[in-house]
């Protein structure tokens, strides 16, 4: 059996040493690197060594919904596994449209782990069963919400993650190099296109589709 040649990408030290031993000793998976953002994943995959992929979701500089797109542009070669806590049947949503292989909580266990790895490396998709029924029966909704999702544009969703981390306007301002009224505007727009009706709403907007933890 040809070996997996894996990279893991996790920014918590604990769970990312806790991947490499339970699969280090698997015969038919060498795992070549490791990464703590999405930013190092893709130093690492440009070397061209890279076939298989786990990464978390919530990363640094670069979190794993980002990565996974890029990755599908770009190295559609390479098998995408995402593990991570979030259950979020959006957060899940938007990674089907992405295109990722599988999707497995942390809490997982080792057997399920492997059969995951194994199913995507032979060429099928993989998904935790309990996830699958939960986006199954939130189909209909998800698909709205995605949908608005998709209409953000770069600077907003930037603007949209600062505003979940408490910055005020002109916080906001200095950090993106723009002007007060420019911030208000992009504000406005986001109450209108996710239908918040104050900044909590944007908040929890923005949780429940994976942009913050």
């Amino acid at each position: 059996m040809k070996k997996i040649n894996l990279l893991i990408a996790d920014d918590h030290t604990m769970f990312l040493q806790g991947l490499i031993s339970l699969l280090e000793q698997e015969p038919n998976i060498n795992i070549v690197d490791k990464a703590v953002n999405g930013i190092k994943a893709l130093e690492i995959i440009k070397k061209g060594i890279i076939d298989f992929i786990i990464l978390d979701i919530s990363m640094p500089e670069m979190d794993g919904i980002e990565l996974s797109k890029i990755l599908k542009k770009h190295y559609p070669q390479i098998k995408i596994l995402i593990v991570s806590t979030h259950s979020n049947v959006m957060i899940i949503s938007r990674l089907i449209r992405i295109g990722v292989n599988g999707y497995l909580l942390k809490n997982a266990e080792k057997g399920e782990l492997l059969r995951a790895v194994n199913s995507i490396a032979s060429g099928e998709n993989y998904f935790a069963e309990e996830l699958e029924e939960k986006h199954a029966i939130n189909s209909s909704r998800i698909e709205k919400q995605v949908s608005n999702l998709t209409e953000l544009s770069s600077r907003e969703k930037e603007i949209l993650i600062l505003i979940t981390q408490e910055y005020n306007t002109a916080e906001i301002a200095e950090k993106t190099f723009i002007s007060l009224n420019t911030v208000n505007t992009h504000r406005r727009n986001l109450l209108s296109k996710l239908n918040a009706k104050n900044t909590a709403g944007l908040v929890k907007y923005a949780v429940e589709n994976g942009l913050v933890d």
